[in-house]
């Protein structure tokens, strides 16, 4: 009876004890709840609170770099505001960079200086490579060839030490060169307007953080005239000039090799082709693409130095029926000169900011028609028949 009663009693004791931290941890139970929904409020009105400081910390810090921006664009105008207000000779280069970019962007941009500025074309000299006088038409009172004062492979050699292809800084090669101008022109009094000065604006565009409209508001495309530098009689007295060369938006591969092989052979069906192969590597390492010549595809290489080669590829193209060549270089070009263009890609990623500036830019000025032609896309179309006549 004893032990039965002890049981009991232990029993009611477990019960009891059981009772009691159930009821322990039901209370921590509510108070932790209490606790998460005190906490979770608190959060949820710190987040309410932080979320329009946050954006107005973000919005800070995009005024702060378009402040940035714009403060890259006013010291830049106001660089060429003190060059031309002083009055003294200006010499606009030395151009040692990409063809293509002085063609596009480079001489636009000198039309967009004189027109803001007002600046008097008795004032400049310019300075660039390859015979490329006539491009500054308008702009300049005297060019100066660079490779009449240094050696082309002397030229090609510390270029390609300078480590970049585009002129964001002025290098010793550049000093070296204004030397030889000074000379050249007889004074040293000159103020230069250098080609970092427009990369530093436009890299505002090709980075993203302008729209193309900034490149309008700061060139003026104009047409250009080549000037005669050999004899027209050398010529056929109508052709394509064609001018193709190996590049990362048409990369030199046997398949792209013999596309534009067969493409050649095809327009030589046509109508005479000639080709505006240099067999010259001077600045960068864009290399001429091969074709053998026959009775319908001529060569201009014989005609052709390190001095006036671009001069050369410059008349040839304005003498076309047509111009057909990888999009970059003379392409930009060649509208400017009233000639219709097909400029060939394999690989666009490299041309999404200068395109439109180029299609923008030629159809405005209602010059030669300008169309860009992917190759992969090009089976067995005749590019000649695409276009209109000339002018």
């Amino acid at each position: 009876m004893a032990s039965t009663w002890s049981r009991r009693a232990r029993w009611a004791t477990k019960v009891g004890s059981e009772g009691v931290k159930d009821s322990m941890h039901a209370t921590r139970r509510a108070g932790e709840n209490v606790r998460d929904r005190v906490v979770n409020a608190i959060k949820s009105w710190v987040r309410r609170l932080r979320r329009p400081l946050r954006a107005r910390s973000r919005h800070r810090a995009q005024l702060e770099k378009e402040r940035e921006f714009f403060h890259v664009e006013w010291q830049i105008e106001q660089e060429i505001e003190r060059l031309v207000s002083r009055g003294r000779p200006i010499v606009v280069g030395p151009w040692i960079s990409e063809v293509g970019f002085e063609a596009l962007y480079w001489v636009p941009f000198l039309h967009w200086v004189q027109a803001a500025f007002r600046l008097n074309p008795e004032r400049v000299v310019a300075v660039s490579r390859g015979g490329v006088g006539g491009w500054y038409q308008g702009l300049v009172s005297r060019y100066v060839e660079i490779w009449d004062h240094i050696d082309p492979n002397e030229f090609a050699r510390r270029n390609a030490e300078r480590g970049v292809v585009k002129q964001y800084e002025e290098s010793p090669l550049d000093r070296d060169i204004l030397q030889a101008v000074a000379a050249a022109i007889g004074t040293t009094e000159f103020d230069v307007l250098h080609p970092s000065l427009m990369y530093r604006l436009f890299a505002l565009y090709w980075s993203g953080h302008r729209a193309m409209g900034f490149v309008d508001a700061h060139t003026r495309f104009m047409r250009t005239d080549a000037v005669p530098v050999i004899d027209p009689a050398l010529l056929p007295r109508e052709y394509v000039a064609v001018k193709l060369y190996a590049a990362r938006s048409l990369p030199d591969t046997p398949d792209v090799r013999a596309r534009l092989r067969s493409m050649v052979a095809g327009l030589a069906e046509q109508t005479p082709v000639v080709l505006l192969d240099t067999g010259l590597v001077l600045e960068d390492d864009h290399g001429d693409y091969s074709f053998a010549e026959s009775g319908r595809v001529v060569s201009a290489k014989p005609w052709m130095t390190p001095s006036n080669n671009l001069g050369v590829q410059t008349q040839i193209v304005a003498g076309a029926r047509a111009f057909v060549g990888t999009c970059g270089s003379i392409a930009w070009l060649a509208p400017r000169l009233g000639v219709n263009t097909s400029a060939l890609y394999f690989d666009p990623k490299w041309l999404h900011a200068h395109l439109p500036v180029a299609m923008r830019a030629y159809h405005k000025l209602d010059a030669g028609r300008f169309q860009i032609v992917d190759l992969r896309a090009l089976s067995g179309i005749p590019l000649v028949e695409t276009h209109a006549a000339r002018r």
